[in-house]
């Protein structure tokens, strides 16, 4: 750099007007100009290669900040139709080969919950503001175990609603068992409360249990767990799937409770979700609760037709039988 000013400055002190080819612009000058301009132009070539190396640095940050975002946010295919930015665009960004517009920029903060402006922080100092300031040992189990359930309103306010979930159980042999689920939002996590109602044929039996529950998502996939109110109550597990994306009237996947009879054991079972519509009163869905005959034409044929494929029920008794 300090070469190149020295070659304009001896040219800028011979006799003979100048025409010089500066940054790919035609500058002319005499020595009754003096030197000013030449330490403008100087200044302005310094200036433009130190801003050029910031905004590669820039770039870094934010591509290195983006893909820190995507690993807890789940598939970049998800992400991308979320934010509404093509793949193979979005892909540069994470590269550091490209970095968004202002439009897109602006969409990418509102998507993640963050301002732009932190898009742009050195790495480190941007991961110590997602993961918290306060070191690991300082934080307690109960934060580290619901800090996955935060921050959840965008990825599954779209499935915010009342169920009918459908699943078999040792409990109820042979039968379907259907129960009522709301999943709502409360104090910034989303949170599902789970209603079931079984009366046996003879009536000798009546079950009564509820559930509450916290909801997040990892990638597509929407992880339930359960506690049931009742004392010493049990912990279930449920990971739904939506099969296609515009698709919310059912949600399939896999249920993991306790079996209370004819003893307590554990199970896994099929289960499929059903989006209850809006004119269906709380009355209605309560009394739709309970359980039916596998063959029941009263349960819709798709409800069916899942839960009677095979892998319906896996409990722990049947794998000691094998």
């Amino acid at each position: 750099m300090q070469h190149s000013a020295s070659r304009l400055i001896l040219h800028a002190c011979s006799a003979s007007p100048l025409k010089l080819d500066f940054m790919g612009t035609k500058v002319g000058f005499s020595v009754k100009r003096n030197c000013a301009t030449l330490c403008e132009l100087t200044r302005t070539e310094v200036n433009s290669r130190q801003i050029a190396k910031g905004n590669a640095s820039m770039g870094k940050n934010f591509s290195n900040n983006l893909r820190f975002l995507c690993a807890d946010h789940g598939s970049i295919s998800q992400i991308c139709r979320e934010i509404g930015i093509n793949r193979q665009q979005f892909n540069r960004y994470l590269n550091g080969t490209s970095v968004p517009s202002a439009h897109n920029l602006r969409r990418i903060a509102r998507h993640f919950g963050l301002t732009e402006e932190l898009l742009f922080l050195p790495t480190s100092k941007f991961q110590e503001t997602q993961m918290g300031a306060r070191p690991d040992h300082e934080v307690g189990p109960d934060e580290r175990f619901l800090a996955p359930y935060r921050g959840q309103q965008k990825n599954l306010r779209r499935y915010l609603g009342f169920y009918h979930s459908y699943f078999c159980t040792p409990s109820w042999e042979g039968r379907i068992f259907c129960s009522l689920v709301r999943l709502s939002e409360k104090d910034g996590m989303i949170t599902s409360r789970s209603y079931e109602n079984a009366t046996s044929r003879d009536k000798s039996i009546h079950q009564i249990s509820k559930y509450n529950g916290l909801v997040t998502m990892r990638g597509n996939r929407i992880f339930v767990t359960e506690h049931e109110s009742a004392r010493e109550g049990s912990i279930a597990q449920t990971i739904l799937y939506s099969a296609q994306r515009q698709q919310l009237k059912y949600l399939r996947g896999m249920t993991m409770g306790l079996a209370w009879r004819p003893h307590p054991h554990p199970y896994s079972a099929r289960t499929i979700w059903k989006r209850l519509s809006e004119r269906v009163s709380a009355r209605e869905a309560i009394a739709a609760s309970g359980i039916y005959s596998a063959q029941s034409f009263q349960i819709d044929p798709t409800v069916r037709k899942f839960l009677s494929e095979p892998s319906g029920v896996t409990s722990l008794t049947s794998l000691e039988k094998t």
